[in-house]
């Protein structure tokens, strides 16, 4: 969506956008979408604690070490960009912004996949992550209950793997804990390869 009359999009654009709104500047466009589902939202907040606990809070004898916020405002040289999750390794972090964005890319990124979004999230995002030198990127579609999991390459992605429903899995770049994918759909049963996931479509936004 775009509201800027054919010019590249400014900052002050986006904060014109209404506050139930999504807001980020791509390749010079205003891009909008609305609030995610309470599914899309369940499995950003189940990731979001996992990984915490063992990479931020050394809970269960992870190793600590990383910050990790939930749609954080990233600009990334033109482009204002504003991922599911993302996280810093600490060392690369002096303290918190003075804005409310931050001009430092982070290590690792996830999309948590939804209707109005999963287009651009898999092809221009992907590719100005990219640019950025983000290292790892996850994308996770709670409709179809899975996980692709890259790592940059040379300024390509990489696909590490791919991961469904049930599954355990230990990906980079947190490959020092096993994270159970039936965590991340925890209202949802898990999906067995033959079955419809059309029903876990339902108020997808």
């Amino acid at each position: 969506m775009t509201k800027t009359s054919g010019r590249p999009a400014t900052y002050a654009d986006l904060e014109a956008v209404p506050s139930h709104l999504v807001a980020e500047i791509i390749d010079g466009e205003l891009m909008t979408h609305p609030r995610p589902s309470f599914r899309h939202g369940g499995s950003a907040t189940a990731l979001n604690i996992r990984l915490g606990a063992a990479f931020q809070f050394k809970d269960s004898g992870g190793p600590g070490g990383w910050l990790f916020i939930v749609e954080p405002e990233l600009k990334l040289g033109s482009n204002v960009l504003v991922p599911d999750i993302a996280g810093w390794r600490r060392e690369r972090l002096s303290g918190y912004p003075d804005t409310n964005r931050s001009t430092i890319a982070p290590d690792w990124v996830c999309e948590v996949l939804s209707a109005s979004t999963e287009r651009r999230d898999r092809t221009v995002k992907t590719r100005l992550y990219a640019e950025a030198g983000i290292g790892h990127l996850w994308i996770v579609d709670p409709r179809q209950q899975l996980l692709e999991v890259f790592t940059l390459l040379e300024r390509q992605w990489l696909l590490e793997g791919s991961w469904t429903s049930g599954d355990v899995v230990s990906a980079p770049p947190f490959e020092a804990i096993s994270l159970s994918l039936v965590d991340l759909w925890p209202l949802d049963q898990p999906l067995g390869f033959n079955e419809d996931p059309q029903a876990l479509y339902a108020g997808d936004r």
